[in-house]
């Protein structure tokens, strides 16, 4: 007798750049986790995408699937039924543990202990955005954790996906008040989970649209701000981030490609915001900016569905 069918995973070959979008967007609208590997050590080109469903791919997901990586375009996708196995924790296999300082995130696949005086957080693979294992991420826990000696009471993670950077905050500052935000309640439903499961308390968890909520202004001003998202969205939500960002605030940046660098470095700057720190990572940067010595005000309202004016004005 076979053995029952219980899912399913479709592979298709990408390039470490395709592998890169696929990992920093969490809106594909794809009913599938989607994991990308290396399958060459520092090799651009040879890269493979997995994705795992639940049910056989019909014709409309692997066109969804090839979409995503124009380099496949004619290759077949190799699709494999998988046994009655969890299949979201095979996705999880290939993931091995991220250190960076003080902190280590792994998946239930690779359970890891943290380093001395550290902390280790379980965030398995699924469909919100920020594992640890995209450079833009980790490159977030490098920067957080090189501002361990400063003092922050009042911390925001805006879109923040897994919620990991909020929970890296709160393990360095246990005595501030954290707020995380996403625009997907998916991701806000994700985040409830993890700070569960890792046992992360006191975190004030937001469904909003950038920064305009009036949960989150009510809070502000924030004296440490992440926002790793993409530049599109920073540069257009700067004049935003700024007015809620305490005089003298540490803003941490990413989701930007090193090409975008300058333009999003110019949209804060425009809002009073100096560049004190840049962490590249391959095609990626990570920037750490110090806001202004006296408190933003936008010189005129900020209209959440004209955000991309902003960025025309640049």
């Amino acid at each position: 007798m076979s053995a029952e069918v219980d899912s399913w995973r479709v592979t298709l070959p990408c390039t470490r750049a395709e592998a890169e979008a696929i990992d920093a967007a969490d809106d594909w609208a794809i009913d599938a986790v989607l994991m990308t590997t290396e399958e060459v050590e520092d090799d651009r080109e040879h890269w493979r995408l997995d994705a795992y469903v639940e049910q056989q791919p019909d014709d409309a997901l692997l066109a969804a699937l090839a979409a995503l990586v124009p380099s496949a375009a004619g290759v077949a996708p190799i699709v494999t039924p998988l046994g009655a196995e969890d299949w979201v924790a095979m996705s999880q296999q290939g993931l091995e543990p991220i250190r960076e300082g003080r902190f280590v995130v792994h998946t239930s696949a690779h359970p890891t202990p943290p380093p001395p005086g550290g902390r280790a957080f379980l965030i398995d693979a699924g469909q919100a955005f920020g594992t640890g294992h995209h450079a833009t991420t980790s490159g977030c826990l490098a920067m957080l954790d090189g501002l361990a000696g400063d003092a922050f009471t009042n911390i925001i993670d805006l879109g923040t996906g897994t919620g990991l950077l909020a929970f890296a905050a709160k393990h360095l500052w246990p005595q501030a008040r954290v707020t995380a935000t996403d625009i997907d309640p998916a991701a806000i439903l994700v985040t409830r989970e993890n700070a569960a499961a890792n046992r992360v308390d006191d975190i004030a968890l937001i469904v909003a649209d950038g920064a305009l909520s009036d949960d989150i202004t009510a809070g502000a001003p924030y004296d440490l701000l992440i926002a790793n998202i993409l530049a599109g969205p920073l540069i257009s939500m700067a004049p935003e981030v700024a007015a809620i960002a305490a005089p003298g605030a540490a803003i941490i940046l990413a989701g930007l490609l090193d090409t975008q660098r300058a333009e999003v470095i110019a949209a804060f700057a425009g809002c009073g915001c100096t560049t004190e720190a840049i962490d590249r990572r391959g095609d990626w940067t990570i920037l750490r900016l110090t806001a202004g010595a006296q408190r933003y005000v936008p010189t005129r309202p900020i209209d959440p569905r004209g955000r991309d004016g902003w960025a025309l004005d640049l």
